[in-house]
């Protein structure tokens, strides 16, 4: 990185004004990703990524009209546009709207870093730790020898010690729940005797129960093995639920990337009803809302640890995220290479490592990459019960 990269790129006292904005249509494995990148009249571009919660094409309509609402403000006022975005709209924002907000705010930090010349997280204070410890999500629940096998794999490429799993051995609506659960134990028993013994594991159950008790059933099955967390064990829209569960279970409680808002945050928090909190920044409206629910969460003594299935742009997003905040506590990372940005963040002894040289968010995006679109449909399949029925996805 030469000098120059490192010298802020526009005057502390000229504006750096929204001039334009384009979407790019790409995808990073089987998934669409919509990449966003904002064009100042100072010359300085920033990126952000917005999360695929889907219809995906409908992002782009969406964005071209937020766009009209920050054309010509200082980019520079991230703050002050976040909130621009946030209160324009009669009603509170939902999935697809805070998803457009968040790719914008992440440019507008890209942008703000680089005029000053400095790394995102030097805008937010520096530092608070000098690298993000991650976890590698491996997503289902493979036999125990190819289980191990892979993470020994992800442990040699990449340093991993940290691993997330489903802990469904089978599909959990058309069978007896209580055999569901005895075999997720029994999976994690396995586990534990054959896996180094400083080896985390953690189960993802997707919010596919409705059942609170069953819920609590998975947790009692896991518990003896000591899991790092159980993710969204319940479905998310009633919070007394949450609060319920979290008395009754005997190891850690972590939900939050069906979340929206900081105000959500601050009802399942004020309630009890989480060990772990885990927004996701393409998801709660960026950076900017993102700083908030984790002070939210730093006040109800409940570390951060970020829902990150996304790309190489979104873990660089969340990378500066974490290195700014003090309760942040590990970062879900799923390795995908894509051909639009050729040096993404890449763990190295189980972290990621800062990189205190390079401005803004500190990855670069090959916009020749992205000359042609790359959108893929993808949905959530519905699972039908025995009855015919439909389940939670």
């Amino acid at each position: 990185m030469s000098t120059s990269a490192r010298m802020p790129l526009a005057s502390a006292n000229a504006p750096v004004c929204v001039t334009g904005l384009r979407t790019f249509m790409q995808r990073v494995g089987n998934r669409p990703r919509l990449l966003v990148r904002i064009d100042t009249d100072a010359g300085i571009s920033g990126w952000g990524e917005a999360y695929n919660h889907g219809p995906d094409l409908a992002l782009t309509p969406v964005l071209d009209y937020l766009f009209e609402l920050i054309r010509g403000l200082d980019a520079r006022r991230v703050e002050h546009i976040s909130t621009i975005l946030l209160r324009s709209a009669r009603f509170p924002q939902g999935a697809i709207g805070l998803a457009a907000i968040s790719a914008i705010d992440h440019a507008l930090w890209d942008i703000a870093g680089k005029a000053a010349g400095l790394p995102v997280y030097m805008l937010l204070g520096g530092q608070v730790r000098d690298r993000i410890p991650v976890y590698c999500g491996l997503y289902d629940a493979p036999d125990v020898g190819e289980c191990l096998d892979r993470a020994h794999q992800a442990h040699d490429d990449f340093g991993f010690t940290s691993f997330k799993l489903s802990p469904y051995r089978r599909t959990p609506h058309d069978t007896r729940w209580g055999l569901v659960c005895r075999e997720a134990g029994d999976y994690l028993g396995a586990l534990r005797v054959a896996a180094p013994s400083d080896w985390e594991f953690a189960f993802d159950a997707h919010a596919k129960i409705f059942e609170p008790i069953k819920a609590l059933q998975l947790a009692d099955a896991l518990a003896p093995y000591d899991p790092l967390f159980l993710e969204e064990p319940l479905r998310p829209e009633h919070i007394p639920a949450w609060r319920d569960l979290r008395a009754r279970m005997r190891i850690p409680l972590a939900t939050g990337e069906s979340l929206y808002s900081p105000y959500e945050f601050l009802a399942l928090l004020s309630a009890g009803g989480a060990d772990i909190v885990q927004p996701d920044i393409c998801v709660v409206g960026g950076l900017s809302q993102m700083r908030k629910i984790a002070t939210i969460a730093e006040a109800h003594f409940v570390p951060v640890a970020p829902h990150n299935p996304m790309g190489p742009l979104a873990t660089a997003h969340n990378v500066h995220f974490a290195a700014a905040t003090t309760n942040f506590a590990y970062l879900e990372y799923k390795p995908a290479a894509t051909s639009w940005c050729p040096d993404p963040y890449l763990p190295r002894d189980g972290h990621l490592e800062l990189r205190p040289d390079r401005p803004g968010w500190g990855v670069e995006i090959d916009e020749n990459a992205l000359a042609e679109d790359h959108y893929v449909r993808w949905e959530r399949r519905l699972p039908v019960r025995p009855d015919g029925s439909v389940a939670f996805v």
